[in-house]
């Protein structure tokens, strides 16, 4: 795997070319596979025999994997998606009362609202349209790191600092050193965040994970609190942050894609899922380990291997999707159900989803009705792409706003 990251779809077609599962060498010599067929990782993700637990990774367990591996907090972190069985049904349970569907719709209108702010200040930002203006700084980020630290309580004075973190988190090309010094930093300031509700508990889920962990002790742990703030934060804030700007990209590319939406012969909505299956948010993401040998599509995957699931590449599957799978095309699934699985599958089906599609869908409906000559200002090939194999998008995206 390229520690630089870069865009996955070409490495991936050649992977896909070859089978569904593929041996892969993640950073630090370490012996890895990655289930790409969209079948293959569909079975993968909700077999009985394949955990999420730390405990089944035979590398780390051996001691063979360092302090500051840039892929260690993905394996070690205590939270949802390193828990199994018992544990991750408490984990999700405490979690998922934020996430109900009448939660997430009574979110709407302050998505709606924040959605309106930014705009204006895009607006402000572009010097009303006469300059490029960077869309993934003054609109995709901010949105989603908005809503989920409102949900979170967690203070503005806070979100610069956690974005910039959980970047480094994600990245897969940083210095050991780096990485730790970035995990030491997080936890510090989630922590304080943590130290602040417990003093003024409020109508937030972290106040509220905080009263389960003092009424049951064994309910929550400090390390689980922190943990799962960690990944509150960052998957519910990279994911969407990186839909958004995939999505502007790709309407931008396929301006007649984007007519159909502007002249009703498609939805925002099948924008959202088209986007999440043509140019996944996530690429490859860490870990999951069998916990006998398994075999994938014809491939013995070993006990104890690290996997990565490959959703850039289960979502251009042409075995799954099609010969056009590469095609960015609304109309695919008009009237049928959605067959992408970049918000994952099983018992550990993205809880966030709902949240995150329907900030997208607002998103990008309010963004080209105002402005539906909006246009990225530089080519692909001019757009610094995520230092990382896991986050799929690029770091910046000028755009003319008319």
């Amino acid at each position: 795997m390229d520690p630089s990251g870069g865009c996955p779809h070409a490495a991936n077609a050649r992977l896909l070319a070859r089978g569904a599962v593929a041996p892969v060498v993640l950073p630090g010599e370490v012996e890895a596979m990655a289930v790409i067929g969209h079948d293959a990782l569909k079975e993968f993700l909700s077999h009985p025999d394949v955990a999420k637990g730390a405990a089944h990774f035979t590398a780390l367990q051996d001691g063979l994997i360092p302090d500051g591996w840039p892929l260690k907090t993905f394996a070690t972190v205590q939270g949802m998606t390193t828990a199994d069985g018992d544990d991750h049904r408490r984990l999700r349970s405490l979690v998922s009362k934020a996430f109900t569907t009448r939660r997430v719709e009574a979110l709407r209108g302050r998505v709606e609202e924040v959605t309106a702010e930014l705009l204006d200040a895009l607006e402000v930002a572009g010097d009303d349209g006469r300059k490029a203006v960077d869309l993934r700084e003054h609109f995709a980020l901010p949105l989603p790191m908005g809503v989920i630290c409102e949900l979170l309580g967690v203070d503005a004075e806070y979100q610069d600092q956690l974005h910039h973190l959980s970047n480094q988190i994600v990245a897969t090309d940083i210095a050991p050193e780096d990485a730790m010094a970035a995990n030491r930093d997080i936890v510090a300031v989630l922590s304080a965040v943590a130290a602040s509700r417990t003093e003024k508990p409020g109508e937030d889920l972290t106040s509220a994970l905080i009263a389960a962990r003092e009424e049951d002790g064994d309910r929550l742990s400090g390390h689980e609190l922190i943990g799962t703030l960690l990944l509150m934060i960052i998957a519910g804030h990279e994911t969407t942050l990186n839909l958004i700007t995939n999505a502007v990209r790709a309407l931008c590319r396929h301006r007649d894609q984007l007519e159909l939406v502007l002249y009703g012969k498609a939805s925002w909505s099948d924008v959202v899922e088209e986007t999440l299956r043509w140019d996944s948010p996530v690429s490859f993401f860490p870990f999951r380990y069998p916990t006998r040998d398994l075999t994938v599509d014809g491939t013995v995957i070993p006990r104890g291997t690290p996997v990565l699931a490959g959703y850039s590449a289960a979502g251009r599957d042409k075995a799954a999707h099609g010969a056009d799978a590469d095609v960015f095309d609304l109309t695919r699934y008009t009237g049928s159900a959605t067959r992408h699985l970049s918000l994952g599958h099983g018992a550990h089906f993205c809880l966030g989803s709902s949240l995150a599609r329907m900030e997208a869908t607002i998103a990008l409906e309010r963004l080209f009705t105002r402005f539906p000559n909006l246009d990225v200002a530089v080519t692909e090939a001019e757009l610094p792409r995520h230092a990382s194999f896991v986050g799929n998008s690029v770091q910046q995206l000028p755009v003319t706003l008319r």
